[in-house]
């Protein structure tokens, strides 16, 4: 699928310090510090969560 014909809106959350720790320890241990993909995970999981 190409991502690039997408017309997405922008999306703005406010963090705790609490989770941006837990993002900072997913994106260290399981992404090579990329925290982009441990937010990707997080989101894809809450997302799932909401069924």
């Amino acid at each position: 699928m190409d991502y690039a014909d997408i017309e997405m809106e922008a999306v703005t959350i406010e963090l705790t310090d609490e989770e941006l720790e837990q993002i900072d320890h997913l994106a260290f241990t399981q992404h090579r510090d990329n925290s982009d993909a441990a937010i990707r995970d997080l989101l894809d999981e809450w997302l799932k969560n909401q069924k």
